[in-house]
């Protein structure tokens, strides 16, 4: 949630003006996570709560959210038992939506950025991983499989853009190298910030001319290679249909985080008519515009498959969603409860779903193309609020420039 949080609001902040009259949808969307992650971070000092329920027990049952009836147990991290990694991200979600609401409430961006202040704090001076803390309640699920250096570099930085503080640039520049500020990643999703982190701090180089930052736009410049074909330090793998392929698991998610970094970086790029170098060649923001559009257009049905992978758009879009709320009756359609066992029955079911999951994007094809529409096949089939978080800003970019 944290994750989401973090890069609906970053999507708020760099494509807002873009958004129309769904800006204030997205607004409350973001606030609806804040006011979440507020509670979790200051109902007990020196504590943060980060998560409610066990998967373990969760996955037993395939249940509607009115029957839910496993054990509600609510998990946290501590001084004792730290968890840096989901602490400094629950950090950068409320810096940055302290930005968004910096205009339009200044009070509660006030509240924001303070309690980011404070949860940053905690993160980096208990250091630890919530995986190691917790366990088999976060393993296999979400395991934390890139450490927490990446998160306290990436809370950090927000918490720069957020408060233009210099002493968050002093830790940056202080901890960088320890942290990850030198080493290139080729992914950003909710465990790994490195990509996404280079090209945050490229913005304070690239807008704001902040010397220091500087070297984050070199390593952003060999993210954005990497994912061009024909470049020497090209090493993304495509689809035939030309598909950013990066896992067979959620595929979709690691698509939807590079499109919206490739227009983010474009957009910086513009500024000062700059280009990414990519050895001796260059790539313009307009090139890394044009292959973000091609991965919206694949996700939204131009594709081998003329397949929608979000639900409820366009003539043809998943019908067996990984996901109980959208499988199972409404109760407005079956009132009598449907028990922990008993809904697996829809689980299994060949039936389309009967509760349209409008929006929703769903893991994705194959490394061939293929999909196969089944809810017992969640690799493809799951949705994500994380898969769907950075399309937002993407699909409000490509609103304004068409």
């Amino acid at each position: 949630m944290a994750f989401t949080t973090t890069l609906l609001a970053w999507s708020v902040i760099e494509f807002g003006n873009s958004m129309g009259n769904q800006l204030n949808y997205a607004k409350d969307a973001v606030r609806w996570g804040t006011d979440y992650l507020l509670k979790a971070a200051t109902a007990s000092p020196g504590t943060l709560f980060v998560q409610v329920g066990d998967p373990n027990m969760d996955h037993h049952c395939w249940e509607r959210p009115e029957d839910m009836d496993t054990p509600r147990n609510v998990y946290r991290v501590t001084s004792q038992n730290p968890g840096s990694d989901v602490a400094a991200e629950t950090a950068a979600a409320l810096a940055a939506a302290s930005i968004v609401f910096k205009d339009s409430d200044p009070a509660y961006s006030a509240k924001l950025l303070h309690t980011a202040t404070n949860v940053f704090d905690f993160a980096d001076r208990y250091r630890g991983s919530y995986s190691d803390s917790l366990n088999s309640v976060v393993c296999p699920f979400y395991c934390s499989y890139s450490g927490y250096h990446d998160e306290l570099l990436w809370g950090a930085s927000w918490l720069h853009r957020a408060s233009g503080d210099a002493s968050y640039l002093a830790y940056i520049q202080s901890n960088g190298q320890t942290l990850g500020a030198s080493e290139d990643d080729y992914s950003f999703s909710w465990d790994d910030k490195r990509a996404g982190t280079k090209v945050l701090l490229s913005q304070g180089f690239l807008e704001n001319s902040i010397q220091e930052f500087q070297q984050f736009k070199s390593h952003s410049d060999n993210y954005f290679c990497s994912l061009v074909p024909g470049s020497p330090s090209f090493q993304a793998q495509y689809t035939p249909g030309g598909l950013f392929y990066k896992a067979s698991e959620s595929n979709l998610q690691y698509v939807t985080t590079s499109t919206f970094l490739l227009l983010t970086y474009a957009k910086y790029l513009s500024t000062n008519k700059g280009v990414a170098h990519c050895g001796t060649s260059t790539v313009t923001a307009d090139k890394l515009v044009a292959m973000a559009k091609k991965q919206v257009d694949y996700i939204l049905g131009d594709n081998p498959e003329k397949m929608s992978y979000m639900v409820g758009f366009g003539q043809r879009y998943p019908q067996h969603v990984h996901h109980r709320g959208s499988s199972v009756p409404s109760v407005r359609e079956h009132p009598a409860r449907i028990g922990c066992d008993e809904g697996f029955q829809y689980l299994h079911s060949g039936s389309p779903d009967p509760n349209v999951l409008s929006g929703a994007i769903v893991g994705g094809p194959d490394n061939k193309d293929n999909f196969a529409d089944s809810r017992d096949n969640y690799q493809q089939s799951e949705p994500a609020t994380y898969i769907n978080a950075p399309f937002v800003g993407a699909l409000a970019f490509f609103s304004s420039a068409m």
